[in-house]
């Protein structure tokens, strides 16, 4: 019936519908749901974070795609939707972590980093002229305030996790969490269940091929005693999903 007004709505990042609606930033979040999962899990000593990568075309190096990237030695993250965007956050990360240990001679706190990023991506969605970050990021580390996971979305709005999920099948995985994950799981026990859930998502074909195809899976942890974000290798992922 208003044709003119709709298509403002639809497209102008800054109106919203009048059901409250800011449909840019639905748009980038359906960009997020579209993206190779990721999951992670908080345990007593540490976290764990996997995470699928998903190559554009057969010819493509898996070597060269990167699902889980370092912010600094204490912190890591892994990607959901666009890479590009993702690179973005990231460099401004790993910046701000380095400024921090230059003024202050120790690491940045994880929540006060994710609070930045967060503030970063919600200001994009107040300007004309731009568009919102169509990437959510999972953050996983150990501060002073022992391990930390969080998620980050197209928004600008972030949540503590004990156990989290974010891409495709994302709400399935979640749900499976939500049933199998203790308060007391230690290390070794949050790197199966991570895994478990990224087998959950595709069902028993997901199960045979992940055994299969190391090179598709990225796994890193992270632990208390040594406070390092390790992203494990190919033969250690392998032997990990051997195991499963």
């Amino acid at each position: 019936m208003f044709p003119t007004q709709s298509l403002g709505y639809d497209r102008n990042i800054t109106m919203f519908s009048p059901e409250g609606r800011l449909y840019q930033v639905e748009y980038a979040t359906e960009a997020v749901r579209h993206g190779p999962l990721a999951v992670g899990v908080k345990a007593t000593d540490g976290v764990v974070i996997a995470g699928e990568k998903r190559s554009p075309h057969a010819l493509v190096d898996l070597d060269t795609l990167k699902k889980i990237l370092l912010i600094d030695d204490h912190v890591g993250t892994a990607i959901a939707g666009l890479h590009a965007d993702a690179r973005r956050l990231i460099d401004y990360a790993r910046v701000r972590a380095q400024v921090n240990r230059l003024s202050y001679d120790e690491p940045v706190s994880i929540q006060s980093l994710v609070v930045e990023i967060c503030d970063i991506k919600q200001s994009y969605t107040q300007g004309a002229g731009a568009r919102p970050f169509g990437v959510s990021l999972l953050v996983g580390g150990v501060d002073d305030g022992g391990p930390q996971l969080y998620t980050t979305d197209p928004s600008g709005s972030f949540w503590g996790w004990k156990a989290a999920a974010i891409g495709k099948e994302s709400d399935l995985v979640r749900d499976f969490f939500k049933d199998q994950y203790r308060p007391d799981i230690d290390l070794a026990g949050a790197l199966k269940l991570a895994v478990q859930g990224l087998m959950k998502a595709g069902g028993e074909k997901a199960a045979t091929d992940m055994t299969e195809k190391a090179k598709t899976v990225e796994i890193a942890r992270i632990d208390t005693t040594t406070k390092v974000f390790k992203i494990l290798g190919a033969d250690e992922v392998d032997a990990i999903l051997k195991a499963m």
